[in-house]
């Protein structure tokens, strides 16, 4: 196993890094009691303050109340790789396959759309959060990825999009843009933007707070009640229900913790680390002085982001599901994960390997059976939801929340006629096939990338496509 080197004040969980230098907030009074709202919205992350904003801003009467069970910004949306990446969170062919290649087209424009309204509200409302829109650079550092890479800009052409979406860069020019030792080739898409998640995501409950949203924080949701024989829908609290014309569940990878809910989505667990700050002499070798958000092609990925106080922040799975669906312990990251990812850094950039880790911490995401998300409505038992972002929910939550303030209005738009509001799909087998599942589908991506990088003329390996099969990815 390797051992990352530690900063003195190194920290663990504490939620994540991005709170250490935004300050972590200090959770507001619960509800008070009993209460009724127009909409009531269940999780105070990108999704739920995106639908209480639009709904906020495009009906100021409307009462809109946010039910949250920690703090606002204490899931994914504050623990995330701070990607505003314009990528469907889900396959475009599958949603063509359902509802035709025009829908799925609208899909990913819309997508792209997305990245550009989260950066102009945030603009408006004086949010500052770091942000960078410098694109997103994804390498290859073996023949198999780089077949990958390749045949993936040969879809995006099938598709119908342009260099402008998607280009593979030649070497001296990847290089120019940021040097990853060992890299064979590189993609960029000018489809992403750098963000500090947390104060994103801060900023954006000050906004929701302004329109005049009550957000009520310590208050857990138990258990979430359709309309029935008259009565309205309620959200049971703790401390009271909450009832309402429409409730809206926006919780993503915390959404098994609500009764009846386990199986929905399987809350897949993603690590991160940052650096200490690196040395000019060491960003001279590395580069990235566009700020381009980092990835690469292999199965068992990661993703990264050069830091506003120049650092190297860096995710991936490490242990990616927890028996039973349990989800959260303060974002706390075991040594073997934090070794795992330092020995990832160092691989990439050699130049680093001086330096040394300063905070470690995880967080949950949703994923549905078939890795597609979805934004629902039901006007007949008042009840909503959207989420299942595998990952891409920074922007992909925010195209969630302007089409939810389109359907709780009751409004046919372009963004209600795409092909994920509605989609459905079946939940997740129980224990402990789930847990087997993922565990299997996990060793054989790492299987896959340790054959790929043995051999100079490997393909995309066997096993790469049986974990596929055994995911339904």
């Amino acid at each position: 196993m390797s051992v990352a080197p530690l900063a003195p004040g190194f920290r663990n969980g504490d939620v994540s890094y991005w709170y250490r230098v935004s300050g972590r907030p200090e959770p507001g009074p619960p509800l008070p009691g009993p209460a009724s709202a127009d909409v009531c919205v269940v999780g105070a992350g990108y999704t739920g303050l995106w639908t209480a904003y639009y709904l906020k801003k495009a009906r100021p009467g409307l009462r809109v109340t946010v039910l949250e069970r920690e703090f606002a910004g204490y899931g994914a949306s504050g623990r995330n790789g701070g990607w505003l990446l314009g990528e469907v969170a889900g396959s475009v062919e599958r949603y063509a396959a359902r509802h035709g290649r025009p829908a799925a087209i609208a899909l990913q424009h819309a997508m792209w759309d997305a990245v550009d309204e989260v950066l102009r509200a945030a603009a408006q409302e004086g949010v500052a959060a770091d942000v960078v829109k410098g694109g997103v650079l994804t390498v290859a550092r073996n023949a198999a990825q780089r077949e990958r890479l390749e045949g993936l800009v040969a879809q995006s052409r099938a598709w119908g999009w342009g260099e402008d979406d998607l280009m593979l860069l030649p070497d001296a020019a990847r290089d120019d843009r940021l040097r990853v030792a060992g890299a064979t080739a590189a993609a960029w898409s000018p489809h992403c933007a750098r963000v500090q998640p947390a104060a994103l995501v801060q900023g954006l409950a000050g906004a929701v707070r302004r329109l005049g949203v009550e957000i009520h924080e310590r208050t857990p949701v138990l258990r979430i009640e359709p309309r029935r024989g008259g009565a309205p829908a309620r959200a049971v609290t703790p401390h009271g229900d909450v009832t309402a014309e429409y409730v809206v569940r926006a919780t993503e990878g915390f959404t098994a913790g609500i009764t009846g809910h386990r199986r929905d989505w399987l809350p897949m667990n993603s690590s991160m680390i940052v650096t200490t700050p690196l040395p000019d002499a060491v960003w001279r070798e590395i580069g990235w002085d566009g700020r381009e958000l980092l990835g690469d092609a292999a199965h068992y990925y990661v993703y990264a982001q050069r830091t506003a106080d120049g650092r190297i922040a860096l995710g991936g799975r490490g242990k990616p599901y927890r028996y039973g669906s349990r989800i959260d312990d303060g974002g706390r990251t075991d040594p073997a994960t934090v070794g795992a990812l330092w020995s990832m850094l160092t691989a990439m950039f050699p130049a680093a390997s001086g330096e040394r880790v300063a905070h470690a911490w995880s967080g949950v995401l949703g994923v549905p059976r078939d890795w597609c998300a979805t934004v629902t409505l039901d006007r007949v038992t008042g009840l909503g939801h959207a989420g299942g972002y595998t990952g891409h929910g920074v922007a992909t939550a925010n195209l969630a929340g302007r089409t939810l303030r389109d359907l709780v209005l009751g409004e046919d738009t372009a963004l209600t006629a795409l092909p994920w509001v509605g989609h459905r799909v079946r939940r997740w087998e129980p224990e402990p096939l789930r847990w087997l599942g993922v565990q299997a589908m996990y060793g054989l991506f790492r299987a896959a990338d340790g054959r790929e990088a043995a051999s100079p003329d490997a393909k995309t390996s066997v096993l790469a496509r049986l974990a596929g099969a055994v995911s339904g990815h």
